[in-house]
């Protein structure tokens, strides 16, 4: 790829952020490189930061014209994300969509642009490796760096390229987002499989591409670990509501897991109630003491934990959304959006 043909092509890099003082700043400096080989600008779509984010952002941005921060009003995401296009993006070809919570290479943009303009693709998906620091953290990334925790999700082990139906989002055709009317922003988590599903549908194209990744640094506790799976759990069970996309196999599994959970109370009655849900913790348990002694990593153990509260979390999730649906009412698909 000739960096003249690259440069040609203009570019909305969207930042989604609340309350990310500490990092947003670090994440702006990594793409100054994208500035000067893209024709490109950063856009900070802020969800009404408290902590500080803010300012630091309005200082990088009267710094550089090239940053500019927008206002949020509805907080998540999705919104986020479609504020920014509709706003920035009208003369633009490709959005790029960064996490302020993550890491990236300082080429990471334009290995994104040079695979869109070599394949074609509508969208290009990277793979993502999870790094953490304190105990529970690091066991957290154990669990979803593994099949304990991510099922054996390709964007998850680092696959080869391929064409693909769903993937972590970071590069889109601005055309092809506006055309399917951006995120639903009813999805506070998992707007981008329910994307992904549309834009297939639609017949555009998605590339898994390992020319390049993100590190991701999952949540550091139990409690937003769970509160963070149960609305992934949620967000799952609307794409299946809105679509009639059931969940691949490597979802349907740990579907069953709050439901053995909670019938172990008929144990009282019957103790063979309690074995699905013993089989499953063990199996766990089983699983990090091998990741244990396989990656002579000692947060093996832990990491079942961290899996356990994953499956628990989304499985509960998702019920309680399926559940929650009053299933006299259809579930229509949003119109598009012509502001886009």
């Amino acid at each position: 790829m000739t960096n003249e043909r690259r440069e040609s092509v203009r570019c909305l890099i969207v930042i989604p952020c609340l309350n990310e003082a500490t990092h947003i700043e670090a994440v702006i400096a990594n793409l100054e490189g994208a500035l000067s080989d893209l024709d490109a600008r950063i856009v900070v779509s802020d969800g009404g930061s408290t902590d500080g984010t803010r300012a630091i952002v309005k200082r990088i941005a009267g710094e550089n014209p090239k940053v500019a921060l927008l206002d949020n009003p509805k907080r998540i995401q999705s919104a986020a994300v479609n504020l920014a296009v509709a706003t920035h993006g009208g003369n633009c070809e490709y959005l790029i969509r960064i996490d302020a919570h993550g890491d990236y290479p300082l080429d990471y943009c334009q290995n994104l642009v040079d695979e869109a303009l070599e394949t074609g693709a509508d969208s290009v998906v990277v793979g993502m490796q999870t790094v953490g620091f304190g105990p529970f953290q690091k066991a957290t990334a154990l669990a979803q760096n593994s099949k304990l925790g991510n099922g054996g999700s390709r964007h998850r082990i680092g696959a080869a390229s391929h064409w693909t139906d769903h993937g972590h989002h970071a590069l889109m055709r601005i055309a092809a987002f506006s055309q399917m009317g951006g995120y639903d922003e009813s999805f506070q988590h998992n707007e981008d499989a329910e994307l992904d599903y549309r834009l297939v549908k639609a017949g555009h194209r998605i590339w898994m591409t390992d020319k390049t990744s993100m590190v991701y640094y999952p949540r550091a506790s139990v409690k937003p670990l769970f509160r963070q799976y149960f609305g992934y759990g949620r967000g799952r069970a609307r794409n299946f509501l809105k679509h009639r996309a059931l969940p691949s196999l490597r979802q349907m599994i740990p579907l069953a897991v709050a439901p053995v959970t909670v019938g172990t109370l008929l144990a009282i009655l019957n103790w063979a109630a309690a074995i699905p849900c013993v089989v499953w913790a063990g199996a766990c348990i089983g699983y990090g003491v091998w990741l244990a002694v396989k990656q002579r990593n000692p947060h093996g153990p832990l990491a079942a934990v961290s899996a356990m509260v994953m499956h628990f979390a989304w499985s509960a999730g998702f019920w309680r959304e399926v559940l929650a649906r009053d299933w006299r009412d259809p579930i229509s698909v949003p119109r598009r959006e012509p502001s886009l």
